[in-house]
């Protein structure tokens, strides 16, 4: 998948890097000891085969000179963070850390390097899958998302803080952010911004209800799941988490936009029942804030493709409905 915030390297680079991270003995000889994986939206991604054999992922921020909207600021930061929140405090499967780099002197980046997870990628394989058998995939993964969902943050809103004390303010912020990240570069979202940020404020009451922060992955959808033999295997790409409202997580989505999958599965294996209305308007506003990144990321990863803005707008119309909010 293409976007200019990948922070592609040349062949040296990578040979150095990997022998920071390995040493010199591990270093492979000779052309195909690397390939690029092209599954993701954000950060480049390399898989490297190693002298000895093994196989890992060296995963890459973007470049600094690339403007990236503003939750994403800092995103590797995040993702190792959590990373080790997971290993230590849960069960769930998630790649080892073997080695970091923020140091910025062999590349203008933050990197990382990780096993190579030899599994299949679950939105890749889900249509091929047997229903029974996806379905059970997904009550696996509803069971892992509320174990991550367990920890407790000392506050809501980004890892590193400062956070807001309440959940209203901290939603409220990140909105914010990202409609201001949409007008500094004039991106057409269908919808006039103060109507949008009009529509969050007069059903912003909903968000009082919550009152403990939770580790949340936020972007935990099939994209981000390994598996091999009817079972997750792992768990990738966490650097978009937050402490927030468990309810945001990808996979309730569904519940009130239904062009974002049936969630029973999710929702059977995560242990949740029917919505409350308030919990109805909280994830309808949390469908609206993330079809407005969906439609404001395009801009800012230089798309060419106008597939997904034009799927997203038209998915923010159907948001804004829910909200009570129609076209005149």
């Amino acid at each position: 998948m293409e976007s200019i915030t990948k922070n592609r390297q040349p062949p040296e680079v990578l040979r150095a890097m990997t022998e920071r991270a390995y040493g010199a003995g591990r270093i492979p000889a000779g052309d195909g000891w690397v390939s690029e994986l092209g599954h993701g939206w954000f950060n480049v991604a390399y898989r490297i085969r190693l002298r000895d054999g093994a196989e890992v992922v060296l995963k890459i921020a973007p470049p600094p000179a690339v403007e990236v909207m503003t939750y994403e600021r800092g995103a590797m930061s995040v993702e190792l963070a959590v990373l080790d929140l997971l290993r230590t405090r849960t069960t769930v499967p998630v790649p080892a850390v073997d080695f970091a780099d923020r140091s910025r002197e062999l590349c203008d980046a933050d990197y990382f390097f990780m096993p190579y997870i030899d599994a299949d990628n679950l939105a890749v394989i889900a249509e091929t899958l047997p229903t029974a058998e996806r379905a059970a995939l997904m009550e696996q993964l509803g069971a892992a998302n509320r174990e991550i969902n367990s920890i407790r943050g000392p506050h809501f809103g980004p890892l590193a803080g400062p956070g807001h004390a309440g959940w209203r303010q901290a939603f409220t912020a990140m909105t914010e952010d990202v409609l201001a990240d949409g007008e500094r570069r004039g991106v057409d979202i269908g919808w006039d911004y103060h109507t949008v940020r009009a529509a969050v404020a007069e059903h912003a009451g909903s968000l009082d209800e919550v009152t403990e922060p939770r580790l949340v992955e936020w972007d935990l959808w099939n994209g981000n799941v390994m598996v091999r033999d009817g079972r997750i295997l792992c768990i990738i790409d966490h650097e978009r988490a937050f402490y927030g409202d468990p309810l945001i997580e990808a996979g309730f989505a569904g519940t009130q936009l239904a062009a974002f999958g049936d969630p029973a599965p999710f929702m059977r294996g995560y242990g949740h029942g029917r919505l409350t209305g308030t919990e109805q308007t909280r994830r309808r506003l949390y469908c609206l804030h993330l079809l407005l990144i969906m439609v404001i990321e395009t801009v800012y990863r230089g798309h060419t493709d106008t597939g997904q803005y034009d799927w997203a707008r038209s998915r923010l119309d159907e948001a804004m409905a829910l909200l009570g909010r129609t076209r005149r």
